[in-house]
């Protein structure tokens, strides 16, 4: 199988000559990076060169705060989850927006397909990111996987990603109305609008949400345990011991 990665990887490398190519290490997985404008190029030279004739997914990406950690899992006399205290992308109220990483990407959004060839038993990760972060547009894949429709609306729906040439480019997870794009780093995990039903106008009305405090769950943190290592160095005088006195 490494063989088999190695040549898909020099494949890649001469027929994609200004792509970036990724490949994550034990797993040999590959990573091929266009240009937005390569995109939709880039998909139909994988699947009619490289026989990728599956698209099992089409996902969007948010990176903004990429690369930060709020949390501080030491143990000290403050308690090991001090990281609740600030504010980070996403834990904020109605009206914020607050990055407080102060970590800003070069570019934030990105659209991943991944890809499947059964007749030579390869995967690969088709990755690009959107020119805009204010309005991200990215080419649909529809084309050339009809299956990757509701795919990209999934991504419109979440991310806010534009899939140019979609053939019917609308919500398919949030409610008619929603307002924003929940899977963004910046949309609050509160939530923009809450929900209830109003007795005198008799429907269900959107109003700010004013009941929801925000608040952010405490990570599990496995602590070291010095018990192994003593049962470890036990066993070992131990055993050096009884050599020792079968050596007599």
């Amino acid at each position: 199988m490494a063989g088999t990665v190695a040549a898909l990887i020099e494949r890649l490398r001469a027929r994609f000559a200004d792509a970036a190519i990724h490949v994550a290490e034990p797993r040999g997985e590959v990573t091929l990076e266009v240009a937005a404008s390569d995109w939709l190029d880039a998909a139909t030279a994988l699947r009619n060169e490289f026989g990728f004739e599956v698209c099992v997914d089409v996902s969007g990406v948010d990176y903004l705060s990429y690369g930060s950690d709020e949390w501080d899992t030491e143990v000290s006399s403050e308690g090991f989850s001090r990281g609740v205290e600030g504010k980070s992308a996403g834990r904020f109220r109605w009206g914020e927006a607050v990055n407080a990483s102060g970590l800003v990407p070069a570019r934030r959004f990105a659209a991943v397909a991944h890809l499947l060839s059964c007749q030579h038993n390869q995967r690969v990760r088709l990755r690009t990111f959107a020119e805009n972060d204010d309005l991200p547009v990215v080419a649909s894949l529809t084309g050339v996987w009809p299956g990757t429709n509701w795919f990209e609306r999934e991504a419109f729906d979440l991310y806010g990603i534009i899939f140019d040439g979609h053939p019917d480019l609308r919500r398919i997870l949030t409610d008619y109305g929603f307002v924003g794009h929940p899977f963004r780093k910046d949309f609050p995990l509160i939530g923009n609008v809450e929900v209830r039903y109003d007795a005198d106008k008799r429907r269900v009305v959107y109003e700010p949400v004013t009941s929801v405090e925000p608040r952010v769950g405490v990570p599990r943190v496995i602590r070291d345990d010095a018990r192994y290592q003593t049962a470890v160095a036990e066993g070992q005088a131990r055993m050096a011991a009884h050599q020792a006195e079968v050596k007599k």
